[in-house]
């Protein structure tokens, strides 16, 4: 079972030559057609993979170039998620059917393997490619403590392009001992709340300014709708290196963003980052399309990098997170005095919002973990200057944080925001 496993995913990026590029882009075009197509089938009638893959794969194969295997991890995907759709609509949330555009595609035991020179045999849709893996040069690098040792076996991995480069995520997981601790409801939690003033801010009060980034947005979208009026020739090309610029300028500050939350967890010791849930998070912060864009590859970025660190990366719902507040408890609309100021009308403890905010993600977690069915409940809230539990036991951190006492902003030297 699932839960009897220890699951990790050590990052590493592939030395590709240009024939194995080919190859490569090929097979993830086939790949995203090939989920496409059974979840085109599935859709409506059925989501459990024993159902997808018998009504599926035949068309699959007929259709694509995928090999069986890879045609069969497809309708696999197609399960997964419909699975997921059904899931959000139970909880109320309005789901469409998905679509599959991310340049990625999923590797087995069967279609991919490991060797001991640290290269890798992938499946394509015509051959097998060999790759080297482009791994740190020391010893030590953290996919050694993996790829080297017999207590992890390799299991289902991601093929995933970024930006030109190729990377593989590769699965591993290894048995659990009855020992040791469970994460989710035993670890310490960093708490991240997203918005447009601040694109992030952790309960630990690390501030990532959106300020430039909401400006540059803005600007974006009134050259693009100028452009597209237009509708020359001319102006299709400079949308087109407009739409490059822009792409490159954000993913930028966005990777600056999560290597900042990244280091905050690594710094305080966290286990576990959580977020609140992106599903509706356009409509509760008034985003623009591009934010919430933005907003989902800022998680995903944090997701994979903190995956590299054996860090978890955790939603939790976003009910009153902006109203509660993270002293007393007490949830009123009026704490939210305005944007950026949080003040309870109770306990009158003042707080900028979008920290008020950082912290109760991160209690909801805890509080998750407490109320879990193994009930053991022993997580505690990273904060600036200590760690807190839900009864208020208050741990400050040792001398090397003496002078960080105090739990105000501390902004990312990057993007320092007024």
């Amino acid at each position: 079972m699932a839960e009897d496993y220890i699951r990790r995913t050590a990052i590493t990026r592939l030395e590709v030559s240009d024939e194995q590029q080919n190859l490569l882009e090929e097979t993830i075009s086939e790949w995203k057609r090939g989920c496409q197509i059974a979840t085109d089938m599935a859709w409506g009638n059925c989501n459990a993979k024993s159902d997808v893959q018998p009504l599926a794969y035949d068309n699959v194969r007929e259709h694509t170039d995928l090999g069986s295997q890879h045609a069969i991890l497809a309708t696999h995907q197609a399960s997964q998620a419909i699975t997921g759709c059904i899931e959000r609509r139970f909880k109320g949330k309005k789901v469409s059917k998905p679509t599959f555009t991310a340049p990625t595609v999923k590797y087995d035991t069967r279609t991919m393997t490991l060797f001991d020179d640290d290269t890798v045999s992938l499946s394509t849709t015509e051959s097998r490619v060999r790759c080297p893996l482009a791994l740190p040069h020391a010893d030590n690098g953290y996919q050694h403590q993996y790829l080297d040792s017999d207590k992890w076996s390799i299991t289902e991995s991601t093929l995933t392009v970024r930006d030109g480069d190729y990377f593989l995520h590769i699965g591993f997981r290894r048995a659990k001992d009855d020992t040791e601790r469970d994460t989710a409801e035993d670890g310490t939690v960093l708490g991240v709340d997203l918005g447009i003033e601040n694109l992030a801010v952790t309960s630990t009060a690390r501030f990532c300014s959106g300020r430039d980034l909401t400006h540059n947005l803005r600007e974006f979208e009134k050259v693009r709708a100028g452009l597209q009026q237009t509708g020359t020739r001319s102006a299709h090309r400079t949308l087109e290196q407009s739409s490059g610029r822009e792409l490159r300028y954000i993913r930028d500050v966005l990777h600056q963003a999560s290597n900042a939350i990244v280091d905050e967890a690594l710094r305080y010791e966290c286990d576990v980052i959580a977020f609140e849930d992106l599903t509706d998070i356009r409509d509760r912060t008034g985003a623009s399309w591009g934010h919430k864009w933005a907003f989902r590859t800022l998680y995903e970025q944090v997701e994979y990098k903190a995956e590299a660190e054996g860090i978890s990366v955790k939603q939790v719902g976003s009910a009153y997170t902006s109203t509660r507040c993270a002293e007393c408890g007490f949830t009123a609309d009026e704490n939210r005095t305005t944007r950026n100021n949080f003040r309870c009308v109770k306990c009158e403890s003042e707080a900028n919002a979008d920290y008020n905010a950082a912290k109760n993600i991160g209690l909801r977690y805890v509080r998750r973990g407490q109320q879990s069915s193994r009930r053991t409940g022993n997580s505690q809230l990273a904060l600036k200057s200590g760690t807190v539990t839900l009864s208020g036991g208050f741990t400050a951190h040792p001398d090397r944080f003496e002078a960080e006492f105090t739990d105000k902003p501390r902004y990312q030297t990057s993007q320092t925001s007024g």
